[in-house]
């Protein structure tokens, strides 16, 4: 695969120029191979002489290596004129290999069941392969890319001496995969899905509507509604906001790739790093780490992220207060991302631990 194969809202015309690194026959987690397996990715900057100025920055839920663009470049708060910033699509993320564009026998309903552990070790063959990177300036991360980051700094702490997950966990609560339970739910509710086994993702339209509901009400706080907040977006009304901005967010997506991400997430657990607990092996993370929830969050809420972050040897716990809640990264308001930048500033230029 190169990137041509991708069509519609996965195409490079759509996403930007991508590049893939071929991990061959991935042997995933789950025990399946993924013959000729690619990840994606998205470079920014330029890899100094000294390979230790790579930041790598994966992407949530429903993204790809383009989503979080708007925080890399020069001047930015991951400042490319300082930085090497790596950005990689998830398995079954659309860009990367997924049910959109695997061909046969793991092609749509077909695809395999993939880890937060699978995009990490693939990711880590990505640093240490193709850039011949051993030790990252940083890792950081939004949602699922927060899932992500945990995995990293545990499963490789001598590699990551800084981190910083924002709204997200390093074991999906309860709570949260009840909330994927419900949207997977009325994804798969339409008809036209036919067990993940459709002709075109357009077709599925009912059920990606049905899905954009559930994120119309648990991606923002009640305030955001309560206080018209999505007026200062140039919206008319809260429906016209449901509909234009979330509705028209995910409509374009492939239903396959976002029930793949979703079993994912909700599987999303450090534990058997720790033998089992969660704490044992938050305990093990050696990186200097900022939690960093969003104030109203109902996917990852501030007491969950606080609870983690009291179990990490050198934990940093900023809360950011938000209406927007879990869509505080899409910057939807000004005060939102100043605070967010100021957090990657910092985790940035802190001085870090290692092993």
């Amino acid at each position: 695969m190169t990137g041509t194969d991708r069509q519609g809202y996965y195409s490079h015309a759509q996403q930007g120029e991508h590049e893939y690194f071929d991990l061959g026959g991935f042997v995933l987690r789950s025990g399946y191979t993924l013959p000729g397996a690619q990840l994606a990715f998205r470079t920014h900057g330029t890899l100094n002489a000294n390979k230790d100025n790579l930041v790598l920055f994966p992407h949530m839920y429903s993204g790809t290596p383009s989503s979080l663009d708007d925080y890399i470049g020069p001047g930015k708060p991951v400042d490319t004129d300082t930085y090497f910033v790596v950005c990689p699509g998830q398995l079954g993320g659309g860009m990367s290999s997924s049910p959109s564009n695997t061909p046969p026998p793991f092609d749509r309903g077909q695809f395999p069941f993939v880890s937060i552990a699978d995009d990490v070790l693939a990711q880590y063959r990505l640093v240490t392969e193709h850039f011949g990177v051993e030790q990252l300036h940083a890792v950081l991360g939004w949602s699922m890319g927060a899932q992500q980051t945990y995995e990293w700094a545990v499963r490789f702490p001598d590699m990551v001496p800084r981190a910083a997950a924002f709204a997200g966990t390093a074991k999906t609560p309860v709570h949260n995969q009840v909330f994927i339970d419900l949207h997977m739910e009325l994804l798969k509710s339409d008809p036209a899905f036919a067990d993940g086994f459709y002709s075109d993702a357009a077709d599925v339209r009912l059920g990606l509507t049905r899905h954009a509901l559930a994120f119309s009400l648990e991606g923002f706080t009640h305030e955001w509604y309560r206080g018209e907040h999505w007026r200062g977006l140039g919206f008319a009304s809260a429906n016209d906001f449901r509909q234009s901005f979330i509705r028209g967010y995910f409509a374009p997506m492939d239903p396959n790739n976002l029930v793949t991400q979703a079993n994912k997430w909700w599987a999303g657990d450090i534990s058997p790093h720790g033998g089992g607990s969660l704490e044992a092996a938050l305990g093990k993370i050696t990186a200097h780490f900022f939690v960093v929830p969003f104030g109203g969050d109902n996917f990852f809420p501030v007491e969950d992220c606080e609870n983690e972050a009291g179990h990490l040897p050198h934990g940093e716990l900023r809360v950011i207060d938000t209406p927007a809640g879990h869509f505080a990264m899409f910057g939807l308001q000004p005060a939102d991302v100043e605070r967010i930048a100021g957090v990657m500033v910092e985790m940035l230029s802190s001085p870090g631990y290692t092993v």
